[in-house]
């Protein structure tokens, strides 16, 4: 099987998010396999797409749009893989609104749809014990990472060598489950000094990210890997965290700098090769 059907909500030119740059990650490591792949919105996926393509893989990203219909033969026609960004599984997406991340059952959605996949790639083993623990569900694989690409991570390595000031980053972030509110009551009461940062320009917030000694980051909510986090470690900048954060979980945490950059390139080809797997069975 050579054709390969990849649908979003929304691809990097239309929003640039952390699932939207892993997602085209996985898209550029495919065509480099000479996989053919065709990207579709979800909200443009017809009952007729998927029946017009049932010899072909698909691989099923952040999928709000797609319609229940769609979804029941999406998971009765083709083979298909889900790589999960968040927690779809529940009403809100939200596990953090439930105790120990447990949501009762009259919250979960879309429990077949992730049944019937041939594997849910998760980012951290973090995502995948909260993922099981509501769905129970044998299917689900930690890739262990996210997806840069080599430009990028050379682009880091390099600004990982440069000499940091001795202050604390705060994430500017209007999304209050980033929690910039208490990160600078922290900073403040502590006497401790800081800067927050931001920019639409990803290589200069890369840079200002570099910048300090120290970057401070407590989310309210669970994230499932946080690129964020990591891009602070490959830049040699110390995390102060909480456990929140799925990189923490991973055995890779301790690693900083050009140790992690090499990890990250590994994980591009550990995720490859994982759907090629699959694929091929």
């Amino acid at each position: 099987m050579s054709n390969v059907i990849y649908i979003a909500d929304c691809f990097l030119e239309d929003y640039i998010g952390g699932g939207e740059l892993n997602d085209e990650e996985v898209l550029l490591l495919l065509k480099e396999k000479n996989i053919s792949v065709k990207k579709i919105r979800s909200l443009e996926v017809t009952k007729k797409f998927i029946l017009d393509n049932v010899s072909c893989f698909f691989i099923i990203s952040n999928f709000i749009g797609l319609s229940q219909e769609i979804k029941n033969t999406i998971q009765t026609k083709v083979k298909y893989i889900i790589y999960e960004h968040d927690h779809k599984y529940l009403r809100s997406r939200n596990p953090a609104l439930f105790n120990d991340y447990k949501a009762p059952s009259s919250e979960l959605v879309n429990i077949d749809f992730y049944k019937n996949a041939k594997k849910i790639f998760c980012q951290s083993i973090f995502h995948k014990q909260i993922i099981v623990k509501n769905t129970n569900l044998s299917n689900v694989v930690n890739v262990s990472g996210n997806l840069w690409n080599l430009k990028t991570l050379d682009m880091i390595s390099t600004m990982s060598e440069l000499k940091k000031e001795k202050k604390v980053s705060i994430l500017d972030s209007p999304i209050s489950h980033k929690n910039t509110v208490d990160a600078e009551f922290y900073c403040k009461s502590k006497k401790i000094k800081y800067d927050k940062i931001k920019s639409k320009d990803y290589k200069e917030f890369l840079s200002l990210l570099s910048k300090n000694e120290k970057f401070l980051f407590i989310p309210k909510t669970p994230e499932t890997l946080s690129r964020i986090v990591v891009e602070a470690k490959m830049l040699n900048v110390k995390v102060i965290t909480n456990k929140n954060v799925g990189a923490t979980y991973e055995d890779w945490y301790h690693l900083n700098g050009k140790e992690l950059i090499n990890k990250m390139k590994s994980c591009r080809e550990n995720v490859a090769n994982l759907i090629l797997k699959e694929m091929e069975k």
